[in-house]
């Protein structure tokens, strides 16, 4: 599924001289790189890192998909968000887009403001050589994983937490998949799923490291110098400074890339989502559109303070909640871990 290489014009070769004179990339690793494209899912810790190296680098297109917006928590590790876009609560895909555009013009950057589920991950990710983990939970991942499977399509698995991180690039029936790891009983990975940057915390420096070696994996692929045959799973600790590389074998019995039982594909699977860094519920809304204008009028005579919108998003307080409404239906609901309490007060200020 590689792009077609393009010559590299005079200002290519100035731009991107640095990375030209490195032997195994090369003038024509170089230019397969600017006609290649990738999809990333998440632009939070892992994301804007690898989102800012690829289009550093050259990539030719990249979309960027996140269900989130900017809080000022995220800055410590998040490299392509400032203050203002805190302040102005952004989207992360709006921000990431804007931001990335000032970087680099000649690239294609597009930000798709929405949540990844069973119901669009196939228009999403379809048409792009190689799919990018910058998200923040396993449920998503393991979507990814299922729709990698039934696409055709590799991706590069990347997870961050505390001071260690890990990352693998995946091929469809090549590779051991995530749930060869995860669901089989002789997982070979150490990364514990159930943490998360909200119990265990996390340093960017963790987060920027396997970053860039999930960034480098991407562009050996896209320059058409791997092809992602073996399987190996990098581990880091920036905190003690030990790196591993584990071979991963597939699981004959996967229930995903041996059987074919794409559960989260098919939405069978019941997901609990984590919102990474923040005590929330997401509340998902499918096939509904809200008028935020409409909405944000009703609210402000209604008992909730502090309404604000912009064009992405609403949010407002219900003490002692926060929540965010977005124009799909979604709401992230702060302030609670009880999805009934969080449903109540969607229904109560939102509609049922």
């Amino acid at each position: 599924m590689q792009e077609k290489k393009q010559a590299l014009r005079p200002q290519d070769r100035d731009r991107y001289s640095r990375q030209i004179l490195f032997p195994p990339l090369g003038e024509a690793g170089q230019g397969a790189l600017l006609s290649s494209s990738a999809v990333l899912v998440g632009c939070g810790a892992l994301g804007t890192v690898i989102a800012n190296l690829l289009v550093r680098s050259g990539l030719g297109r990249l979309r960027i998909i996140d269900r989130d917006f900017v809080e000022p928590s995220n800055l410590q590790r998040q490299t392509l968000f400032e203050e203002e876009d805190a302040r102005q609560s952004l989207p992360k895909a709006a921000a990431a887009e804007r931001r990335l555009h000032a970087i680099n013009s000649s690239i294609s950057v597009e930000g798709i403001v929405a949540d990844l589920t069973s119901e669009n991950v196939r228009e999403l990710l379809s048409g792009f050589p190689l799919i990018l983990d910058g998200t923040d939970n396993f449920e998503t991942r393991l979507l990814i994983n299922d729709a990698s499977i039934a696409l055709g399509i590799p991706w590069i698995y990347a997870a961050a937490v505390g001071s260690y991180g890990v990352t693998m690039p995946i091929r469809p029936r090549v590779t051991a998949c995530l749930a060869c790891m995860l669901e089989s009983a002789e997982s070979s990975s150490s990364f514990d799923a159930d943490e998360t940057c909200d119990t265990a915390g996390i340093l960017n420096s963790a987060a920027s490291v396997v970053a860039s070696l999930a960034s480098t994996e991407a562009i050996k692929f896209l320059a058409g110098k791997s092809d992602f045959s073996a399987s190996r799973l990098l581990s880091c600790d920036v905190w003690t400074g030990r790196f591993q590389s584990i071979r991963v074998e597939r699981n004959p019995e996967c229930r995903a890339c041996a059987h074919r039982q794409l559960a989260y594909l098919e939405g069978s699977a019941q997901p609990h989502i984590t919102m990474c860094g923040r005590d929330s519920v997401q509340i998902h809304e499918r096939h509904r559109h809200l008028d935020l204008g409409s909405l944000g009028r009703r609210l402000s005579s209604a008992s909730v303070s502090s309404v604000r919108a912009n064009e992405f998003l609403l949010r407002f307080h219900v003490a002692p909640y926060e929540m965010t409404v977005f124009a799909d239906g979604r709401a992230i609901i702060k302030g609670t871990k009880d999805p009934a309490v969080a449903r109540s007060l969607y229904a109560r200020f939102v509609g049922a």
